[in-house]
């Protein structure tokens, strides 16, 4: 084929593309909802403020402050301004011998958030899982995970119009059009019609399942050592829970659903497993990771216990927040000491939906995964906005 009818079909199926992108856009235009309400408070509002360590917070900001420097000024952040009007307070952060209580108290100011009259909301938790797994199939690693596909098409809808910014869809290209990918049970059964390879293989299919859930993970390899995955896309469907499903088939009861009671119940369900967590269509694919991890959306690395995933429809990435909720106690029991510390919005997720919700980051390891499996608790939290930010409001 000569080179100008190469570009020819190249531009033809880019027009396509973007054309089905815009219908898609028009068709799937968010039907107005609840919003998020800020309310000018004062720290002494924030219950626990003066116990708080806020070194590790400060630390987390940084490492967000690193990704608001890439971005264009003139970006909107969602219920906090523009991207520069954070520039000054980031440079801020970057200074030696920064005191993290002074520099939050006398550079920011704490706002109490609701939606619909509602101040509360549900907080869950999340984790960094162990996997063991090789990069060759063979023995007991029979179960791959998948880097991502060439046959993905994700559109950002964001781009196309504002009132759809946060929303995504994906699919392939059939026939030119723009068809939905194959979901979780297709893609189990049948694979990726040499579309995608998998970058590891692991030994245990329900701990693969809850790595997709959690978006990122280390696989323990049988030489030694150990490599690291995060999120690379999904396929396009829309995340379900299948504690939900237990529930409707009357296998868990409401008040029981957790990560180890949903696992106890597929190890103890061999035959009915899959079928189970197919009804979660959606489906992760990674990319591996050098260096440290893991990463938060954006590629700001996560903080143990002080990264919160937000709902980017109503919260930016980026933003110092003041957590206060009930939570599990060390060994999972239902009421613990509560949760009262600053966190910053650095991540989000396919099941962080809602103006006032949010997704603790644990970390790794036992007693991250304790945690993390239990946390499903009311609570609430503050937006801290920098001067600037109420400057240029004004």
């Amino acid at each position: 084929m000569s080179r100008p009818s190469a570009v020819r079909v190249f531009t033809t199926v880019f027009v396509i593309l973007a054309a089905i992108a815009l219908w898609l856009a028009w068709w799937l235009r968010p039907v107005p909802g609840p919003g998020l309400v800020l309310q000018r408070a004062a720290f002494s509002d924030l219950a626990g403020w003066q116990q708080d360590d806020l070194g590790p917070a400060l630390s987390a900001f940084r490492r967000s402050c690193e990704r608001l420097f890439r971005l264009d000024p003139q970006i909107a952040m969602a219920a906090a301004g523009q991207v520069a009007d954070w520039h000054p307070v980031c440079k801020a952060a970057g200074e030696n011998e920064v005191d993290p209580r002074d520099f939050f108290e006398s550079r920011f100011v704490p706002f109490a958030t609701s939606s619909e009259g509602e101040s509360e909301g549900l907080f869950t938790g999340y984790y960094e899982p162990e996997l063991r797994g090789s990069r060759q199939p063979g023995g007991p690693y029979t179960v791959p995970l998948y880097g991502l596909p060439d046959d993905l098409i994700s559109v950002d809808l964001g781009r196309f119009r504002d009132d759809l910014k946060g929303r995504r869809i994906a699919g392939r290209q059939v026939a030119g059009r723009l068809q939905p990918y194959p979901d979780r049970g297709a893609i189990i059964a049948d694979g990726l019609d040499g579309h995608g390879r998998p970058l590891f293989w692991v030994d245990d299919a329900v701990a693969a399942f809850f790595l997709h859930i959690q978006g990122s993970g280390r696989i323990l390899l049988p030489e030694g050592g150990m490599a690291r995955l995060g999120f690379a896309a999904t396929n396009g469907h829309v995340y379900f829970a299948i504690g939900r499903e237990l529930v409707e088939r009357g296998a868990l009861e409401k008040n029981t659903v957790s990560l180890q009671s949903i696992r106890r119940w597929l190890v103890d369900h061999p035959s009915e497993a899959q079928a189970v967590m197919n009804t979660n269509r959606s489906f992760v694919f990674f990319r591996e990771l050098e260096g440290e991890g893991p990463l938060g959306a954006g590629g700001t690395v996560l903080t143990p216990g002080r990264s919160l995933a937000v709902d980017r429809r109503f919260l930016a990435l980026g933003l110092p927040l003041w957590l206060d909720s009930a939570a599990p106690g060390p060994e999972g029991e239902i009421d613990g000491p509560r949760l009262q510390r600053l966190m910053v919005s650095q991540d989000t997720g396919g099941a962080i939906r809602g103006a006032v919700r949010g997704d603790v980051f644990f970390g790794h390891g036992a007693a991250a995964e304790n945690l993390a499996g239990h946390m499903q608790h009311r609570g609430r939290y503050f937006v801290l906005l920098p001067n600037e930010v109420m400057a240029a409001k004004k």
